[in-house]
């Protein structure tokens, strides 16, 4: 067994867990609140993704800050494998360059670097979720689950904290009706929900993660039970996980999409599923 940690990282689980637990060993805590753990989320929002496209529903993500560089890029269904060929997983190039520089500089420093991310789910099927209880609400289950990823401090859908800004006029969506289509919204400031509710627009879901804990320049802290003044110790840690941080999102997301999908459609196989999903559908459009 590996030497016992006695020094918790600021910012980290370390002391919380160690308190919480009654543990001696900080490593304890250490290997549980890892984001490795987030593997398995993965791998189970892979499957998740793949019933969500019985029913016409595509996911993805993009990075749309890195410290204090910003982007000026939008997401769409064509932008997809694009958007995965790049390393920070942005659609804006000229930002891209000035992240890559923002991490080397970090990394110099011995620090490291948050960012926000963007989750896009479209084709959802209009109506699931729900207003009339909180735990029902669409919008609260996306929330719940993305900052269920270690490292989120903040979760916002739509126009989000941004409209908070602005007048009533300029964020609420005007809703149209086209005869092949049915209800629509001529935007998304939303994020694709209302009132608990999916739109059928599409699905939109920023995060902003905090830089990550572990610093190769220490802050100060304390020894766990003889309260010694020290610095930080090191584990090994990336000096900036947005990008992979985006792709737990996307399978947060496409967990919680799917779950919800189930809960309003059921059946007992896929096509009992999106034969109610689209009977439902119908019943809608003749409305």
């Amino acid at each position: 067994r590996a030497a016992t940690v006695d020094i918790p990282r600021p910012g980290h689980a370390d002391l919380g867990g160690a308190l919480l637990y009654d543990l001696d060993d900080i490593r304890d805590v250490i290997e549980r609140s890892s984001a490795r753990e987030t593997a398995a989320r993965v791998a189970c929002g892979a499957v998740a993704r793949a019933l969500l496209e019985t029913v016409g529903c595509r996911l993805g993500s993009h990075v749309v800050a890195i410290g204090g560089v910003a982007a000026e890029a939008t997401l769409g269904l064509a932008d997809l494998e694009r958007v995965d060929a790049d390393d920070v997983r942005c659609l804006d190039a000229g930002a891209a360059d000035r992240m890559r520089s923002a991490i080397d500089a970090a990394a110099a420093a011995g620090d490291t670097l948050g960012g926000v991310f963007e989750v896009c789910a479209f084709g959802y099927p209009f109506g699931v979720g729900s207003y009339v209880q909180g735990d029902l609400r669409l919008g609260a289950r996306l929330a719940g689950a993305v900052m269920s990823i270690n490292a989120i401090k903040g979760v916002e859908i739509g126009a989000g904290f941004a409209a908070a800004a602005r007048r009533g006029s300029e964020v609420q969506d005007p809703i149209v009706w086209d005869e092949e289509t049915g209800y629509g919204r001529a935007s998304n400031h939303a994020g694709g929900i209302d009132g608990g509710i999916s739109t059928g627009e599409a699905i939109v879901v920023r995060a902003a993660m905090k830089p990550i804990a572990t610093l190769r320049a220490p802050l100060p802290t304390v020894t766990l039970g003889s309260h010694v003044r020290v610095e930080s110790r090191y584990e090994r840690s990336d000096t900036c996980a947005v990008p992979a941080a985006a792709l737990v999102g996307e399978a947060m997301v496409a967990l919680t999409l799917a779950d919800s999908l189930l809960e309003r459609f059921g059946g007992a196989t896929v096509g009992d599923l999106t034969a109610a999903a689209a009977a439902f559908d119908e019943r809608v459009r003749r409305r």
